[in-house]
């Protein structure tokens, strides 16, 4: 039997697996297509999953991936989880063993590092301060080349704006770990989008900070989400910064 796979969890979080070994169905929480959920002890964890047919693989769409994400939102108000890729599978049950085995120690420390964190999600608007025509606009010769050089100035004054940003609101927050990405949006503005990851405790202090920021940075456009199970910091554990133009 093939299984879907929604995120690891630990087991000491189901009190129902102490004492078996084999597959037990997750009460209250139904997966892709309404499948029911089980709980698979591996060890120390426990792989959250439902069954899985090639014509449920062929199914897949987004409203299944958002199947995906609630299910385990739902299993994170339980325990601390690592969230697998939308579409992972396991073709039978010594696949899926064979897995969470050859990876035990790495989802382990994951685990011990995420336990009781939260990630928060914060998206950032602001005005593009270099706007300008793109290179490939210009005609050759000369004007070509001058617009290159105009063109990689623009670039790394945004690059600069976004970090100046980023560490004004990293200085904000006080995050334990955080992952920004920027981009150059159509409208010539520019988006951060910043993840950070915080302490479960904290939630209401992050949240109190958020609304500050707002008052303070009147120049952006700030949109608050969370908690979330901590998506971007399941291979992660420091810092990563990501800024294009």
């Amino acid at each position: 039997m093939a299984w879907y796979a929604y995120c690891i969890a630990e087991r000491q979080s189901f009190p129902e697996l102490c004492r078996h070994r084999r597959p037990m169905p997750l009460t209250g929480v139904s997966g892709l297509f309404g499948n029911q959920t089980f709980l698979f002890p591996a060890s120390d964890l426990a792989v959250i999953v439902s069954e899985h047919s090639a014509q449920d693989h062929e199914r897949l769409d987004q409203q299944a991936a958002r199947d995906h994400a609630r299910v385990i939102a739902d299993c994170f108000k339980l325990s601390t989880v690592l969230p697998f890729r939308f579409g992972t599978t396991f073709q039978d049950d010594d696949a899926l063993r064979r897995s969470v085995r050859s990876n035990q120690r790495h989802f382990q420390a994951n685990v011990e590092r995420l336990r009781g964190k939260a990630e928060m999600h914060l998206k950032v608007l602001v005005d593009d301060t270099c706007p300008g025509n793109s290179a490939r606009d210009m005609t050759v010769g000369q004007q070509y080349l001058t617009s290159l050089r105009e063109s990689a100035s623009r670039q790394r004054e945004r690059q600069s704006k976004a970090r100046a940003l980023s560490v004004q609101m990293h200085r904000m927050f006080l995050p334990i770990a955080e992952e920004i990405t920027c981009k150059r949006m159509e409208s010539g503005k520019m988006l951060l989008d910043i993840a950070h990851l915080i302490d479960n405790k904290t939630v209401e202090r992050y949240q109190n900070k958020y609304s500050s920021a707002t008052l303070q940075l009147k120049e952006c456009s700030m949109q608050l989400s969370g908690p979330w199970p901590p998506y971007h910091f399941v291979q992660r554990s420091s810092t990563q910064q990501q800024y294009s133009a």
